[in-house]
């Protein structure tokens, strides 16, 4: 295992080797965030892009929207499609934009496989995301991968579906908490097709790199809302499967709680801890925020609106994952992973 030092102003995590900074020339970035009230100041893309990402990543709730009426969630889409800051900022990516759906986008809070309007929903989220005629299009569900080759090396982005196929939730009798672990195998978050299609990707992949991308948290399980957590069988699942393909540098990116914060757990069979870094939100956040059990919980909980922010360094084989205010870009909490 690992040694870790930390600091007091920021975590950092570092193997004992001796590293040379590399050149802004020599990293790759990835942006990602989540939560983004369209009707809100939009200016912070300009922050955004001051770090000239590579890419972004969409990690849900990239509109509010909650209706029945598709229509005006178009237009809703189209306000935040459109706007100026916005704009600017994707025509300067060398690569598009990636995305999942949470909540909010989805049409219905807390919404699960029951919602009746999932289907159009879902054609305006590729609409957003200008997505092309493929088989995403007719595929139930929004989750897909693509393959980002950079210098030599592959970074796989998963995109997961955590809405379209989940299972009902079950309410918790505990007045502080809005829903309980459910200990019945047979409820799913991913559900059954998804789950072969994540098997065959992770199967076959030759990646350096494997971005995991699930608008709700995935190791954070104790605060009552809605968390993979909620859904013991499919946790498990999930880290059975990335020992199984032996999946090489995972790391989870994660959305929803209006807090940022990294989560991370050592898992027996893979070669680095599992990290699930959780950006949220870009417009609002938790400022409210008075603590909450998180077992895997590096570092502190940010109650602040902020960005994600990951910079590889192939040289030395280290991510650098920053979070990031969103309000002056000032660096709020950081974590270096050697991986492998």
């Amino acid at each position: 295992m690992k040694k870790f030092i930390f600091l007091s102003l920021s975590l950092i995590f570092l193997s004992c080797k001796t590293t040379q900074k590399p050149s802004e020339d020599d990293l790759f970035k990835i942006a990602f965030g989540s939560c983004n009230l369209q009707d809100k100041d939009q200016s912070y893309w300009e922050l955004i892009g001051s770090e000239n990402p590579d890419a972004f990543i969409w990690g849900g709730d990239n509109i509010y929207a909650d209706t029945e009426d598709m229509d005006e969630m178009e237009r809703m889409y189209a306000q935040q499609k459109t706007n100026a800051y916005y704009q600017k900022f994707i025509y300067q990516l060398d690569n598009k934009v990636y995305g999942t759906w949470d909540d909010h986008d989805y049409g219905l809070n807390d919404g699960g496989v029951n919602w009746e309007y999932k289907d159009q929903s879902q054609q305006l989220l590729l609409d957003f995301l200008d997505v092309e005629d493929s088989e995403r299009r007719n595929r139930k569900g929004i989750y897909s991968s693509e393959i980002i080759k950079v210098k030599g090396h592959e970074i796989k982005v998963i995109i997961l579906d955590t809405r379209y196929f989940r299972s009902d939730l079950q309410k918790s009798s505990n007045q502080s908490k809005r829903y309980k672990a459910s200990q019945d195998a047979e409820l799913t978050l991913l559900g059954e097709k998804q789950w072969k299609w994540l098997d065959e990707e992770l199967k076959e992949s030759n990646a350096d790199y494997h971005l995991i991308v699930s608008s709700i948290q995935v190791l954070s399980h104790q605060h009552g809302f809605e968390t993979w957590g909620n859904f013991p069988s499919e946790v498990e699942k999930l880290e059975n499967l990335l020992v199984k393909r032996q999946v090489k540098n995972p790391l989870i990116l994660s959305g929803d709680r209006h807090i940022s914060e990294f989560s991370q757990k050592e898992i027996e069979g893979l070669d680095v801890p599992l990290t699930d870094f959780t950006s949220s939100g870009l417009t609002h956040a938790y400022t409210g925020f008075s603590g909450e059990e998180n077992e895997y919980r590096v570092g502190k909980v940010v109650p602040k609106i902020s960005y994600g922010l990951i910079e590889f360094d192939f040289e030395n084989n280290q991510l650098l994952l920053e979070i990031k205010s969103t309000k002056n870009n000032k660096q709020l909490q950081k974590l270096v992973l050697q991986m492998k």
